[in-house]
């Protein structure tokens, strides 16, 4: 990062601008978090960089928000974000986890070796087609693989309006065919499980090791995971490039949208069914069993939406039993503190 940069370079634009008052612009300090760590967050203006400790005061920020700060430096407001991607954090804790926001398109990251799936790269569209952003699959480790067009076929078939782009991350020359997409003041997210490339991809881009790389572990020709943290960064092109760390896990949860738009051609099939109850077993009728009969649905891609769909469901329940828990218990804290405040006045 340089130390002068304009808003507008950093993704400001009018959506921002109608946010702010006349005192906000003449009082306040624009900054645009780039980087998410354990104890803040480092934050980019006009006048250049600020870390940000993290404080009770805050609501939960990510990279790719744009904040208010005061003169000396203070968090002062969170500006309503245009695109914003979350997911159930990951284990046994019931709340939601913030990747990225701001994001006009995200680089779906897959690798052409053992660690290709199909079923995963649906769980990420899902998760950017719930966000609003466009979705880019990349299909990194071309030069590894002998037939990548046929990888490349592969997912087009889940969407035939899906833009698929198979490199070699190494090689600029490949990697020049996402350059379309890195417009100045453009934000580009990339998502991807641990060890598919992305650190070595954005190297490339930013023709500079700005992430370390891990190589392959033979025994199952995986990465290894290196990104660790999530991050911006500015592209030549004047591009802003945002890295997130490899997800082993990606629960999901409030995405019927994306549902809806990453598995079209099944909801489609499902409102030809006869019966607005089909089950989608043996009821007469049943336009996906005679999909599946001709071949012109995959039982693969039936059954990951069957499972994507009561994931999600799961997921929005119970988190959904956790804030009303947790509302419950603030009523009560209310009404305890409002007793012995009575108490001690008399």
């Amino acid at each position: 990062m340089v130390n002068f940069i304009s808003l507008s370079q950093l993704g400001w634009r009018q959506f921002f601008q109608q946010q702010l008052s006349l005192d906000e612009l003449e009082q306040t300090i624009i900054g645009r978090v780039t980087d998410h760590h354990r104890n803040g967050f480092l934050v980019i203006t006009q006048q250049g960089k600020i870390k940000l400790p993290i404080s009770n005061r805050m609501p939960q920020l990510t990279v790719g928000d744009w904040i208010l700060m005061s003169q000396e430096n203070r968090f002062e407001r969170l500006l309503e974000r245009y695109s914003v991607f979350r997911r159930k954090a990951a284990g046994t804790q019931q709340a939601e986890q913030l990747i990225a926001s701001n994001v006009d398109t995200v680089f779906i990251v897959s690798s052409l070796n053992e660690d290709f799936n199909l079923s995963r790269i649906e769980r990420y569209l899902m998760l950017v087609k719930e966000s609003g952003a466009e979705a880019v699959i990349v299909l990194t480790k071309a030069d590894s693989c002998e037939l990548p067009a046929e990888y490349v076929d592969q997912v087009r078939k889940l969407d035939p309006m899906l833009i698929v782009e198979a490199v070699n991350s190494l090689d600029w020359t490949s990697v020049e065919a996402l350059l379309s997409w890195c417009k100045p003041g453009k934000t580009i997210a990339m998502l991807g499980s641990s060890g598919v490339g992305k650190s070595t991809l954005i190297n490339t881009l930013l023709s500079e090791s700005a992430q370390q790389t891990g190589g392959i572990r033979e025994d199952d020709g995986k990465g290894r995971h290196t990104t660790t943290a999530r991050s911006l960064h500015i592209m030549p092109t004047g591009c802003l490039l945002m890295d997130t760390p490899g997800m082993r896990e990606l629960q999901l949860v409030d995405c019927e949208q994306g549902l809806s738009h990453t598995f079209s051609d099944i909801t489609a099939l499902v409102n030809r069914c006869r019966f607005s109850d089909c089950q989608h077993e043996s009821e007469p009728g049943c336009a996906i069993q005679l999909a599946l009969a001709t071949g012109e649905l995959d039982l693969r891609r039936l059954n990951n939406y069957f499972k994507l769909k009561r994931e999600q469901a799961r997921n929005r329940e119970t988190l959904a039993e956790r804030k009303a828990k947790d509302k419950d218990l603030s009523k009560l804290y209310r009404s305890v503190q409002a007793e012995a405040y009575k108490r001690k006045k008399g």
